[in-house]
């Protein structure tokens, strides 16, 4: 996965860092997604160029055609995991052979279906095994996910309070 510790990824941030430092705004980047309903409960998310279909399970009202929301944000996790996992192996000149990462969230839907107002209508508790083979010690990858948990920016979102502003525009 990671043997050659050299570039392409160091080569980005070498990169990206001289970038910001001759313009700091540059650091700033702006994602942008906007979604339309389809069939009873699904969603068409437009990202860029990409489009992906979220939908809830027969349970909630869907077809199951698709992920759900919160599984969804579970594979933004995990994929936001394994890219800083490769980012950070290069940067700290950290082998890595293999590397999976499952997650795992507990929801109550009486949260979200209102039935008590008490219960969060989000996950509870998330939990993500990551699991790593190489040829470094147990500490060198201690400090790998040390630096991961520090830079990941799904973790992020997940772990500090992110301010959302919803505007409401009515015809």
């Amino acid at each position: 996965m990671t043997s050659d510790v050299s570039t392409p990824l160091n080569a980005i941030v070498d990169a990206t860092a001289a970038a910001i430092a001759e313009d700091a705004a540059r650091a700033q980047v702006v994602f942008r997604a906007s979604g339309t309903p389809e069939g009873t409960v699904g969603s068409s998310i437009s990202l860029g160029q990409y489009t992906i279909r979220i939908d809830e399970p027969p349970v909630l009202g869907g077809a199951g055609s698709a992920p759900n929301p919160v599984e969804a944000y579970l594979a933004a996790l995990i994929s936001c995991q394994v890219v800083t996992y490769r980012f950070w192996a290069q940067r700290l000149g950290i082998v890595v052979d293999d590397l999976t990462i499952e997650a795992e969230g507990d929801l109550d839907v009486r949260g979200f279906f209102g039935l008590d107002d008490t219960v969060r209508p989000g996950f509870g508790a998330v939990r993500v095994q990551v699991r790593l083979h190489g040829p470094e010690t147990a500490d060198r990858y201690r400090e790998l996910q040390k630096a991961v948990d520090a830079h990941c920016p799904v973790l992020d979102l997940t772990t500090n309070p992110t301010p959302v502003t919803t505007t409401l525009i009515t015809a």
